[in-house]
């Protein structure tokens, strides 16, 4: 690093748990954001902030007036442009060294499969669970780390899903896509803007330990906020061995 990115990069590199050799691999890390809304804002924001070299993001939505309550990321000038053009605005004016690559697209329609393939580690930023669960299973396949949050009137939730480690679940095995709930969207629940600044930032920060290799990630756990009491609760998930998507067959 030369000595604006040694200044820059400082604060992390006084970190005994990053220091030079964390925050190279930060610099060298790809993540995907799946979503550039109330989660993938604060997510992004603060990756770029911390150097991460490449992130890419995928959204087909564009800047709405509603939106500006919580997706930090936008601004009422941009409204209107999609969210992909509005976050790499946004990002690259926070830091220009990150390389910012735009996929104004559903997840749904966009191949996940080479996307997942080319990154080294994951966000899942989205709000239904078709998309979670495709995401999911991309991640599987691939042996990638997916970081997972969800945000919904006072209430969120944090996981790490992390097949790289020895008898880790995936997002199946907590949540089945048998068994799953109709789609709760923010559009008709409402949301509690802080507390998509806290899932989201969270979801940075286990992308920023699982890059830089460091600490203990969240990994068959489930986190849970209730943003109302401000109480959290962590919750151990076991890996189902008849999951049909992380299971042996």
């Amino acid at each position: 690093m030369d000595d604006p990115q040694l200044q820059r990069y400082s604060r992390h590199i006084l970190l005994e748990e990053i220091g030079i050799e964390g925050q190279q691999r930060i610099r060298a890390s790809r993540v995907l954001i799946i979503g550039a809304g109330g989660l993938g804002s604060p997510a992004a924001l603060y990756l770029a902030s911390a150097g991460v070299g490449r992130l890419t993001l995928v959204d087909s939505d564009r800047v709405d007036l509603t939106n500006l309550q919580r997706q930090v990321l936008h601004t009422t000038e941009r409204i209107g442009q999609l969210k992909t053009a509005s976050a790499r605005i946004a990002l690259q004016a926070l830091n220009p060294e990150v390389q910012v690559v735009e996929f104004a697209q559903r997840a749904a329609e966009v191949q996940l499969d080479p996307l997942v393939a080319d990154a080294n580690i994951v966000l899942d930023c989205s709000d239904n669970f078709a998309t979670r669960h495709a995401l999911n299973r991309a991640c599987v396949r691939h042996r990638k780390p997916l970081v997972s949050g969800a945000a919904v009137r006072f209430d969120g939730q944090l996981a790490t899903f992390d097949r790289r480690v020895d008898g880790a679940p995936c997002y199946a095995c907590l949540f089945p896509e048998s068994n799953e709930a109709p789609d709760e969207p923010c559009s008709t629940l409402g949301v509690f803007a802080p507390l998509t600044g806290m899932v989201g930032c969270m979801q940075a920060a286990e992308a920023l330990k699982l890059a830089a290799a460091s600490g203990v990630s969240l990994s068959g756990q489930l986190l849970i906020i209730d943003a109302l009491t401000m109480q959290w609760r962590t919750l151990k998930i076991d890996r189902d061995p008849a999951c049909p998507v992380c299971g042996p067959g």
